[in-house]
């Protein structure tokens, strides 16, 4: 019986999930490159841990930490050399709890937060989180600076709070609602790779809302909100061509 993999932890998701060489045509297969592979360079290449160090950090053996690090960087020189599309998701990980005093990166900073707001979260309610701008429903989940989120229970809401987002991009918008313990999301356009994103996460999506975030939090509350299953987001006049927001899902893993 194969001996069964363990999960490596990682920080955060990547704020670039994909990457795409300027003015060369299409070619080849896109490379992916797993969420332990990218976290493997990111401290290897970019903090200058050893692979030792890495190695506790990822809490996997330094061995696996060389195959993980060789595998990636055999990919990037692929993605360089032959000027392949570059993709990162998936792969077997789970994310730091924010537990380790020594890591004060982003991605824990986020989720200490996210502790903070599970210890006021009664068993009954339900967490909502809006994007935000000037009291109305921002439209691009994936440059929203801001959510307000909203407690909600029997059927009202109870309490509500702004957070800011500190610049997390596409793929790591996820993991802030994760964190903040959020149970549905109300926006306006939103890509591909941010729905299953959310999806794996387990929160509801609703999208294509426009107006007041408290008047939808409100009608949501109240069981009367509209909304489009099908929403999109449609601002890629504001991208480079082809680019599509929210699509830098951060791909199924199998550690839960």
């Amino acid at each position: 019986m194969p001996r069964p993999k363990k999960c490596r932890r990682i920080c955060d998701f990547p704020q670039t999930p994909s990457f795409v060489p300027e003015g060369m045509p299409e070619k080849g297969e896109t490379v992916v490159l797993s969420l332990e592979e990218y976290e493997a360079i990111r401290l290897i290449d970019r903090e200058g841990f050893s692979q030792e160090q890495c190695g506790d950090f990822m809490q996997v053996a330094r061995t696996t930490v060389q195959q993980i690090y060789a595998s990636a960087r055999k990919k990037l020189a692929d993605v360089l050399v032959e000027g392949l599309p570059l993709r990162i998701e998936g792969g077997d990980y789970h994310l730091c709890n924010g537990g380790n005093p020594a890591c004060g990166c982003a991605g824990c900073i986020r989720r200490k937060i996210g502790q903070q707001y599970e210890k006021s979260k009664g068993e009954h309610v339900m967490r909502v989180a809006v994007t935000y701008e000037n009291g109305e429903i921002f439209q691009h989940f994936g440059h929203t600076e801001q959510f307000k989120i909203y407690d909600i229970e029997d059927g009202r809401i109870a309490s509500s709070e702004i957070v800011d987002t500190n610049g997390s991009g596409h793929g790591a918008l996820a993991g802030v609602l994760s964190a903040l313990k959020v149970d549905a999301l109300i926006c306006g356009g939103i890509g591909g790779g941010a729905r299953m994103a959310l999806a794996e996460a387990g929160i509801q999506l609703y999208g294509g809302v426009r107006g007041s975030a408290d008047a939808a939090a409100e009608a949501f509350a109240s069981g009367k909100l509209a909304f489009d299953p099908d929403a999109r987001c449609d601002h890629h006049d504001h991208h480079g061509e082809g680019h599509d927001c929210g699509s830098h899902g951060c791909g199924n893993h199998s550690c839960g």
